[in-house]
């Protein structure tokens, strides 16, 4: 890229991290947003600003051939935002891409399964972590980032703070989990976090931050194999059995709207595909659920 063109763009692509943060997109989201325009003023080698629609089709044609439709969506988006908000010009979508429409349901684990895992996991702090995501239906770092001053245990009940679209909300908090909690806290006494980082009790007393997200995803895959389990599922998938196995128990949609930070009723609604309807309390309900789990909680490994 020519110097003109270079500082031209570095302008530009100023403008448009500023916007992002401005608009309070996710640290997530303006990384991706900002890596979208980056791609594309590579691969021309120029500013973007001046793209024409055959040059974009083109472009999209190329990036199709080695990148999957959750990232061509991402740049989308990104260029869209870049394109609308700092370049002040509209765009022809379908002209240009149009990722298909897909509409898939997740698998399911059955409480027998779910009683399997739990039970298949050899360390402490996984098989904790994993009862608290299901019986509380967390977000992979919803759990991870709970504090001791997030659990109310008078109130049975959990603050999860800066949840997706950074909005707080209390979930209920089942017996059987606040067990675990305690049964877990007290084995490394952190002052803050419930699931530091650290191999042992005195790494994880001393951490300044949470498990490793990564190497959870890792070991939980590992745990569903040697559970001869199937299923496609993932961490999240335990949100999905508690949206659904909820359902099965009786509790309404709004309340497990409520329960899992559901912007829209319509997400919630999912579940409806998956089992049958009806109502009850919310904490009975939950607690009931939990507590059908057969687990060992002993703190060895």
């Amino acid at each position: 890229m020519k110097k003109a063109q270079q500082n031209k763009f570095d302008s530009l692509y100023q403008k448009h991290v500023n916007a992002l943060i401005r608009q309070g997109k996710s640290e997530k989201t303006v990384d991706a947003y900002a890596r979208a325009v980056r791609r594309i003023a590579n691969y021309f080698d120029r500013c973007p600003d001046k793209l024409s629609v055959d040059d974009l089709q083109r472009y999209f044609d190329d990036l199709l051939k080695t990148h999957s439709w959750s990232t061509i969506k991402i740049d989308r988006n990104g260029l869209q935002f870049f394109y609308k908000q700092i370049l002040k010009k509209q765009w022809a979508w379908v002209d240009i891409i149009k990722p298909p429409s897909r509409k898939t349901l997740p698998d399911i684990l059955t409480h027998e399964e779910i009683e399997r895992i739990i039970n298949a996991t050899r360390e402490a702090r996984y098989r904790t972590y994993i009862l608290i995501l299901y019986s509380m239906g967390l977000r992979l770092g919803e759990a991870l980032n709970l504090c001791i001053g997030d659990i109310d245990a008078r109130q049975h009940r959990v603050h999860i703070r800066m949840g997706k679209g950074h909005k707080d909300r209390f979930v209920t908090l089942p017996d059987r989990a606040l067990d675990a909690l305690r049964q877990y806290w007290a084995t490394h006494r952190h002052t803050q976090f419930i699931f530091p980082a650290g191999k042992t009790a005195t790494d994880r007393h001393r951490a300044n931050i949470v498990m490793d997200r990564g190497g959870l995803q890792k070991s939980f895959k590992a745990i569903v194999l040697s559970c001869n389990i199937h299923k496609k599922v993932t961490i999240h998938s335990l949100r999905h059995c508690y949206g659904t196995h909820l359902l099965e128990a009786g509790l309404n949609l709004r309340a497990i709207q409520h329960e899992m930070g559901h912007g829209s009723p319509k997400t919630t609604a999912i579940y409806t595909q998956l089992t049958k309807q009806v109502q009850q309390n919310t904490l009975d309900i939950v607690n009931t659920m939990v507590n059908r789990l057969s687990i060992n909680l002993d703190q060895e490994g």
